[in-house]
């Protein structure tokens, strides 16, 4: 296997000292595990984090063996981590999208609509302009994956939230059944914020 690409990290797990096993969303070989060398080093740690646009170059010497990559930075999230609604709203939106798709299929539609909603909640003034993109992103999520119906139609804010309520259900039963509860528990943090924002 050998992969140089764009691709949107979506999520980043420590192994070992230094190393760190990444999970790369890509537009043509969909989601791809690799193993960074030096991932939590003082070079790289500003790179490895969800939501960051990369360019990646992986090998790997055979398809059973988990491939190493190098990854330079093309956009970061970065500044976007002190913000409490956005962070926690790049938060949700990766670790949805690492728990939920499998590996090396490709979802060119996921892929733009991701980096779409990531650069919707990185460019907006206020979350109520990237409230109804990240409904959108779950319903299209739920559709690719065979559990959901139309994208919503979405007039306002209060009906872009009822929308992330009524889906919450369908994303705990069928998009992260086996996975850890951490998962879904970034979403309701996520939720109890935009619930401040509008009381």
């Amino acid at each position: 296997m050998h992969l140089t690409a764009p691709a949107i990290l979506i999520a980043a797990r420590p192994h070992g000292e230094t190393a760190v096993i990444a999970r790369l969303l890509t537009e043509e070989s969909g989601v791809v595990a690799a193993y960074v060398a030096g991932g939590r080093g003082r070079q790289l740690r500003p790179v490895m984090i969800p939501g960051n646009v990369v360019q990646a170059d992986i090998r790997a010497k055979s398809d059973s063996q988990l491939p190493f990559a190098r990854l330079e930075l093309v956009r970061s999230r970065g500044p976007w981590l002190s913000e409490p609604l956005s962070s926690a709203a790049i938060a949700w939106a990766t670790a949805l999208t690492a728990a939920a798709l499998p590996e090396r299929n490709p979802y060119p539609t996921l892929y733009a609509a991701l980096g779409g909603l990531l650069d919707a909640i990185c460019s907006a003034d206020a979350a109520r302009q990237w409230v109804e993109a990240l409904a959108i992103y779950e319903t299209l999520l739920l559709r690719e994956l065979g559990y959901g119906g139309e994208r919503p139609a979405i007039a306002d804010l209060g009906q872009a939230l009822e929308i992330l309520d009524r889906q919450e259900p369908l994303i705990a039963r069928y998009l992260l059944a086996d996975t850890r509860a951490d998962v879904l528990a970034a979403r309701q943090l996520l939720r109890q914020r935009l619930a401040r924002m509008i009381s």
